[in-house]
């Protein structure tokens, strides 16, 4: 499996399938407006956790993709993805709404993208529908979702094997001065020396067993 990140919330995931060719993944593609650069992409199934417009540029993605943009259960090309609903602020939607949290399963590795998410902690009901996780797509930024401490409190929550924060400052970046940096979230979560990759790579039998790991993508 290969995990690459655009900016914002936008990932690209591409697993094998049991035809053993690749299915492809995209999330969150995001509009231009942000101030960050959109790449041409095409994907087999393109999830969208809600409707703003850094989250929700679908004509970015070529292909002819399955678009899940509600919660349910789906199956695509071997990918079981889940959506569960959670809120953008912490005030039960009242300010910025609602937003979709995806599970993902494929290649016997389960990620799970938390979206804008606002809550400063999952609900019980929230857990259980997540389950284990291998990989967690975390915001991390503040303002606009959940800030370094926060999401530090949610990993412990789900605990999953490998870490990889989401929507902070970017250069380029229209919201840039209203979001935190990464390097608050490597302080908080006690974390020197992270080299940034261009992509994960990874297999279910090389995941982190005894610690969780973080991993900071270049976009």
């Amino acid at each position: 499996m290969t995990i690459t990140w655009y900016g914002q919330s936008c990932f690209e995931i591409t697993a094998k399938n049991k035809e053993n060719s690749d299915t492809t993944i995209v999330i969150d593609p995001f509009s231009e407006e942000t101030g960050l650069k959109m790449p041409k992409l095409a994907a087999d199934v393109l999830l969208v956790s809600h409707g703003h417009f850094d989250h929700n540029n679908v004509k970015a993605v070529g292909g002819e993709p399955f678009l899940i943009d509600a919660c349910g259960e789906y199956e695509v090309k071997d990918a079981f993805v889940k959506g569960l609903s959670a809120f953008h602020d912490d005030k039960a939607g009242k300010e910025r709404g609602g937003v979709i949290i995806y599970k993902i399963e494929i290649e016997d590795i389960k990620i799970c993208h938390l979206s804008d998410l606002g809550q400063k902690e999952l609900t019980g009901e929230q857990m259980e529908q997540i389950g284990d996780v291998d990989i967690l797509m975390v915001p991390v930024g503040g303002k606009y979702t959940i800030d370094a401490k926060d999401a530090s409190e949610i990993i412990s929550q789900i605990e999953p094997r490998v870490v990889l924060p989401m929507h902070y400052a970017l250069p380029g970046s229209k919201s840039k001065d209203d979001l935190d940096g990464v390097d608050r979230f490597l302080k908080v979560m006690g974390e020197e020396g992270v080299v940034p990759e261009k992509k994960l790579k990874i297999t279910a039998k090389n995941l982190p067993v005894d610690e969780t790991k973080i991993v900071i993508l270049e976009i």
